[in-house]
């Protein structure tokens, strides 16, 4: 029988214990930041059904990207490709009993059917962080904040990320007022620029042009490009979406956010459900100059399970992977053991296990992180899987020691070792 491989499955990852305790350690920053900014935690289901992602994400999104199978009942599920239509749904089925406004966050796994490469896997942990019930730009203002205040819990700064904002509804009017194209076609062509970095100009030209958009009217299209919101919203001055933009970006400039933030009119975001602001927060290192993450404005999502309602949303989908890359490439991840205590406590012979285990215990109940080697090794090799373990300290205690009720307590990283009575070790931990 041929053997099975140990390669995980294509686009995902196993995390070992030394990449359990990086993801953990990053997702705690941002968790930390995100309660102080007084957002709650909330969970939903990793399947969901198919309808849902096909009526609000985008039929590729559906149909080309989500892991989907028919269940033993009949009905057509996927496996979460995303959590904004998960967590409107939760919204929707709680609605009268929520106190509005929300402010809701997850981390949850998803998974997406499409080719792994740089910053992109089909399995991925993502931030989802969503503000409903405030129909002003205020909810616009407080997540890219937040967005902002996650990035900073890490050490960033205004040199090392930038948040591209544009809104929909400016983009459709602007579209509309240079090519006069109906709300069908002012979608096409959002589509057309929305990947407009990643094909080459001339298939960009192509398709503008299929679309009935003329090579003046492309150009009047590319100066947008390169504007500042001031100049790009007096080409609309009615524009319900210039007015968002020029109050959000007003109040930018007066809570200081400014200097993180930049006007991008390329920026359209690729999911159909998106009304209003859209932002992409990219990364401005050279070697990693790319969009990190992203989100925006959805103001109709909850009515797709209950008509006539208000309830409007904004928020954004942080992932795992392009976060670590953006750690990495600014060297903002510390050596997460630095100053952690961790005690191992060595064995010998001539003591009984249930005293060493009494040893661990107290440890333990003091909350330091403890353990009694397992096994029947030389003391030699003990201090090697110490060592080798990333513990901070061993504890020694043979038949002399124990017999006088000390301990000899060895720090790894000073080679310091003190003598200690038993009942003295949790104080010297400042337990």
């Amino acid at each position: 029988m041929e053997k099975l491989s140990t390669q995980p499955y294509k686009g995902t990852r196993d995390f070992y214990p030394r990449e359990m305790k990086l993801r953990n350690w990053f997702f705690g920053k941002i968790s930390d930041a995100l309660k102080t900014a007084c957002f709650e935690e909330y969970a939903g289901p990793m399947l969901e059904s198919l309808e849902l992602y096909a009526a609000k994400s985008g039929e590729e999104l559906a149909k080309e990207q989500t892991y989907n199978f028919t269940d033993r009942g009949g009905r057509d599920l996927a496996i979460r490709p995303e959590m904004t239509p998960t967590v409107a749904r939760m919204v929707a089925g709680k609605l009268g009993e929520l106190n509005f406004p929300l402010r809701w966050f997850s981390i949850a796994n998803m998974y997406r059917y499409e080719r792994p490469q740089r910053g992109r896997l089909r399995e991925f942990w993502q931030l989802n962080v969503d503000i409903f019930g405030c129909d002003t730009f205020e909810a616009d203002l407080d997540a890219i904040r937040s967005a902002v205040s996650v990035l900073r819990a890490f050490g960033a700064d205004e040199t090392m990320f930038r948040v591209h904002i544009n809104n929909r509804r400016f983009f459709n009017d602007v579209i509309a007022t240079i090519a006069g194209t109906d709300a069908e076609t002012g979608k096409r062509v959002s589509k057309i620029v929305d990947r407009k970095n990643k094909i080459p100009r001339e298939n960009y030209v192509k398709d503008m042009k299929e679309l009935g958009i003329s090579d003046e009217q492309i150009e009047q299209i590319d100066t947008l490009y390169s504007m500042n919101v001031k100049d790009a919203t007096a080409i609309c001055p009615n524009s319900v979406g210039a007015a968002e933009l020029s109050a959000l970006f007003d109040a930018l400039e007066k809570t200081g956010l400014s200097k993180y933030c930049v006007f991008d009119f390329g920026i359209i975001r690729g999911l159909d459900y998106y009304t209003g602001t859209v932002f992409e927060v990219f990364d401005e290192a050279p070697e990693n100059n790319r969009a990190m993450f992203g989100g925006g404005r959805y103001d109709n999502l909850v009515g797709l399970f209950v008509k006539n309602t208000g309830i409007s949303g904004v928020g954004y989908g942080m992932g795992d992977v392009t976060l670590e890359n953006f750690l990495v490439t600014h060297d903002l991840i510390p050596d997460i053991d630095a100053d952690r205590t961790k005690v191992l406590v060595t064995r010998f012979d001539d003591v009984p296990l249930e005293a060493y285990t009494a040893l661990v215990d107290a440890l333990q109940d003091a909350g330091i992180p403890a353990s009694v080697f397992l096994g029947n090794k030389k003391f030699g090799k003990q201090i090697d899987y110490a060592v080798k373990e990333g513990y901070s300290h061993v504890l020694i205690m043979g038949g002399s020691e124990h017999a006088d009720g000390t301990v000899k307590l060895k720090n790894l990283a000073t080679r310091e070792e003190l003598t200690l009575k038993k009942e003295e070790l949790a104080a010297h931990f400042g337990a």
